[in-house]
């Protein structure tokens, strides 16, 4: 089979992408990537508001190639209705999760692994990690039947790596109550990883792709101490600004990358290879 080469390979004209979880700061950065190649892209979400906000910010440069719809990535009945209603996806990124914040708030410090909510745990997987299933048994299906696609899930330096609780802690706190990255995190991210290696077996022979990308950690607004205290961590002396994954996305995405799947590709300023 010929495949475009150069520039051309990255061309996604007529084709749809869905991007999940996408009102938020990576997700609207992923949707912006895809259109700058041509893609019409489904930004979905939950919060329909934040949807329509984050379409409605990217319309400027993209007019309406961007498209907004509410979507419950753990129902697949809302997963079944927004594929029927938008029709056949090309490109599905299964972006959303839940960021769990890490904080000091008093009493039993519910971050940590002693007093970790089960509710949070089941939630937290159900929205990562069965949601990423989800959309991936539906719109996957879809692309098997049709001939091909791409799926991409995002995933995090932390699919890899453990978390460095030492990031967390905070002055004046006795050492069992000290916050922490949840376990639920590591979990999801490394859950994707293993999803991805699954899916991209499982479909190769009907021509769906399917790769993870990790990234490091990405600055938005993060306080000064926990800004230089992982900045130590990562070689390139710095966190990721939040446009910096969008080549990524681009070509993991499109024909350019069209001899990889089944891959997790590390973006994270080297912080994983100490």
């Amino acid at each position: 089979m010929t495949q475009p080469v150069g520039l051309a390979a990255f061309d996604l004209t007529g084709k749809t992408a869905l991007v999940t979880g996408a009102g938020g700061l990576l997700g609207r950065e992923h949707v912006a990537a895809l259109a700058e190649i041509g893609a019409t892209v489904i930004l979905t979400d939950l919060d329909l508001a934040a949807a329509q906000a984050a379409a409605a910010s990217l319309r400027g440069t993209h007019g309406d190639r961007v498209v907004a719809a509410a979507l419950d990535v753990t129902s697949e009945d809302s997963i079944r209705a927004v594929l029927e209603a938008q029709g056949p996806i090309d490109v599905l990124v299964n972006n959303a999760a839940v960021d769990p914040k890490v904080t000091a708030a008093g009493g039993p410090e519910l971050s940590r692994l002693e007093h970790f909510p089960l509710e949070s745990w089941d939630f937290q997987i159900a929205v990562g990690l069965t949601g990423a299933f989800l959309c991936a048994r539906v719109m996957g299906a879809q692309m098997a039947r049709r001939g091909g696609g791409v799926i991409l899930n995002i995933a995090s330096d932390l699919s890899v790596i453990a978390p460095d609780q030492r990031l967390y802690r905070k002055d004046g706190v006795a050492e069992g109550d000290q916050p922490v990255k949840p376990v639920t995190y590591s979990v999801v991210k490394a859950g994707l990883v293993g999803l991805t290696r699954y899916l991209a077996g499982y479909w190769a022979g009907q021509g769906v792709r399917v790769n993870a990308l990790s990234p490091g950690g990405v600055f938005n607004d993060h306080p000064d101490d926990f800004v230089g205290r992982l900045s130590q961590l990562i070689p390139m002396g710095r966190m990721a600004g939040a446009s910096e994954y969008r080549s990524a996305v681009q070509f993991l995405c499109s024909p350019a990358s069209s001899y990889m799947t089944g891959q997790n590709i590390l973006i994270d300023g080297g912080r994983t290879v100490l």
